[in-house]
């Protein structure tokens, strides 16, 4: 497993160029982050949306563009369908949101007919860079699904476990977290928890591990599994910790990112390619390293 985001950003230098559609191109800081990317990343773009406004931007970013990677849109839905239908075409293998509604992306990435949507449920992985902890490690899902039921949280297992195989990591360890490593009928984190792992005991997934209920000193601390007597394989190495819901996901992240010093990355999985989706908030380096991220599994 990669330590931090730099030893991530190192392992791309080896891959060929992959190519980013960004729907919705026409917003200045969209443009940045993708330029900003381009100049230290093995990737190419085709930017979506407001051709004059595209080409305006990107002047006074200092950048004359190609004619070949601009397409044309209208408007939000015409962003979203010719973003979803280039990547559909195989003309690209990461989609970027850029100045539009998250909705109007995700309903056009889900069309049935038209769509690139996968199997399962979609949902939101972070990445995160934690100067406590020894190596890079997931939070999932803090962005999508207020309150995954035991079969939502088996398809964010499977969406986690293949991106992580996309990584280059084999057998990823995650930990399903709750409030107490006991399992307990009035807290039905801790009954699914129980059940995801034995579910992975019969290989549904195969190639991971999965361990709960499990507390969150269990899960990161090898110290408070031994002062506990804990008999888990892997606390202290987690490489994913799924969350009961999406506060609790979005909190913790939070909470890392302002208190913590920590580094984040962000992307939707369960489509068929990666989505980069950060906020409005977010920042440029949050924006770089989440392409970044999508890039390396895309």
């Amino acid at each position: 497993m990669f330590r931090n985001f730099t030893e991530l950003k190192d392992s791309l230098s080896a891959d060929a160029p992959k190519t980013i559609v960004v729907a919705a191109a026409h917003d200045k800081h969209t443009l940045e982050a993708v330029y900003e990317a381009t100049e230290s990343l093995p990737m190419k773009y085709l930017l979506v949306g407001d051709k004059a406004k595209i080409l305006k931007i990107s002047n006074g970013l200092g950048k004359t563009l190609n004619e070949g990677v601009v397409i044309n849109a209208v408007d939000e839905s015409d962003c979203a369908l010719k973003s979803v239908s280039l990547i559909a075409e195989g003309k690209g293998s990461v989609l970027m949101k850029g100045l539009l509604e998250t909705g109007t992306l995700l309903k056009a990435a889900l069309d049935k007919e038209k769509g690139i949507r996968g199997t399962g449920t979609m949902s939101h992985l972070a990445m995160l860079e934690i100067p406590e902890y020894h190596k890079l490690i997931a939070v999932t899902d803090g962005g999508m699904i207020p309150y995954p039921t035991l079969e939502q949280k088996a398809d964010i297992i499977r969406n986690t476990v293949e991106f992580y195989h996309r990584l280059g990591i084999q057998q990823p360890k995650i930990a399903v977290l709750a409030a107490s490593e006991a399992v307990n009928d009035k807290i039905p984190e801790t009954v699914d928890a129980a059940e995801l792992q034995a579910m992975c005991s019969r290989n549904e997934p195969d190639n991971c591990i999965v361990e709960g209920p499990l507390s969150f000193d269990l899960a990161i601390s090898k110290e408070s599994a031994a002062i506990k007597k804990h008999p888990g394989k892997i606390t202290g190495e987690i490489d994913i910790l799924l969350m009961p819901n999406v506060a609790t996901g979005n909190i913790l992240c939070k909470g890392l990112l302002y208190w913590g010093g920590a580094k984040m990355a962000g992307c939707v999985l369960g489509a068929k390619v990666p989505i980069v989706l950060v906020s409005r908030g977010a920042t440029a380096e949050e924006k770089l390293l989440s392409i970044m991220l999508c890039l390396k599994a895309g």
